[in-house]
């Protein structure tokens, strides 16, 4: 005798968050983060007072990361879609999969070489966005 399942609709609540990255100038991140039970989708991208309103920014690059069972300080990931921004994706994928002990998602189509970001500036936007993150995700 096979148990009826009822099918019910996930309660997700997409947050979408925008605020100034440091040290780069008039540049603003733009988070899209979904949070599940299993895992998290974040989606990041950066506008600036140039840009124009119409037009559309491509997708960059997207990682999945999942936290290694047997050692819970490696993370495994695997690179999805690549695109100048790889690199960056990659380690915020690797870092949120880390502390949000659970595996996620990660869409970024910031590159910081492009930004012309000094590697200490791109350090301190990459920390922002993952404390960013990190809060909203608790929450």
């Amino acid at each position: 005798m096979a148990t009826q399942v009822e099918p019910t609709s996930p309660q997700i609540q997409p947050k979408e968050l925008s605020f100034p990255l440091p040290k780069a100038l008039h540049t603003t991140a733009h988070v899209h983060l979904t949070t599940l039970e299993t895992c998290a989708m974040v989606f990041i991208t950066t506008s600036t007072p140039g840009d124009n309103t119409g037009s559309a920014k491509p997708m960059g690059s997207f990682v999945y990361a999942m936290p290694d069972r047997i050692n819970p300080k490696s993370v495994l990931s695997t690179t999805l879609y690549i695109s100048p921004s790889i690199e960056y994706t990659t380690r915020l994928a690797k870092i949120l999969a880390r502390r949000m002990a659970r595996p996620v998602y990660v869409g970024c189509s910031l590159d910081p070489g492009a930004l012309g970001l000094m590697v200490e500036e791109e350090m301190e936007g990459l920390g922002r966005i993952v404390d960013v993150v990190m809060g909203q995700s608790k929450s």
